[in-house]
């Protein structure tokens, strides 16, 4: 298991590239990056859709037809679309998730941002992310890109990870710290 998630990274980074320059070339980086982006929202949303992505049942034209549907409704642009396409008949959508942020990791760095991965027990206020987005703007110095999730099993807080610096403010890693530290002690 662990060759294959390896595997799937580097497959996931060389499509991202590849759709990157692309997108590069065709001076589209905002509109591909921002219908990514919207993807990832329905990846995230959708069990139905995660399925789709994930599982080797279905066919590469079935799978093909239903992402194209998607895509079409979600008014994703023609690269995009054709992008995606290329990715289902090649059955790839396993790696759908890793090649989105491979992409928005390498767009951000070729703009000198700094990606964050917030992950919340709960989804956080406009004025949380605002306060939030401007901590961490303050902590790395410059442009940050937040990459924000629920995770309702963190309990409550959340981890933040910039990086290979892992900031966890959970509930649960607290609930574990105790756990453990009570084991110590008896």
């Amino acid at each position: 298991m662990a060759a294959q998630g390896t595997h799937s990274g580097g497959l996931a980074e060389r499509y991202a590239t590849a759709l990157l320059e692309l997108a590069d070339e065709r001076k589209d980086l905002d509109r591909v990056a921002a219908d990514l982006a919207t993807l990832k929202a329905l990846l995230a949303e959708s069990p139905d859709l995660r399925r789709l992505v994930a599982s080797p049942i279905f066919s590469r034209r079935d799978a093909a037809k239903a992402m194209a549907a998607l895509l079409d409704k979600a008014g994703a642009g023609d690269l995009v679309q054709k992008f995606i396409g290329l990715v289902a008949r090649n059955r790839r959508l396993f790696a759908l998730t890793g090649m989105i942020r491979a992409f928005e990791a390498e767009l951000a760095r070729r703009r000198g941002e700094v990606v964050a991965e917030v992950v919340s027990a709960q989804s956080l206020t406009p004025a949380e992310s605002a306060a939030l987005d401007e901590a961490l703007r303050h902590t790395v110095g410059g442009g940050v890109k937040v990459d924000r999730r629920v995770d309702r099993g963190l309990i409550g807080g959340l981890t933040v990870k910039i990086g290979s610096r892992l900031f966890d403010g959970s509930l649960k890693s607290k609930l574990e710290r105790l756990q453990l530290a009570m084991k110590g002690t008896g």
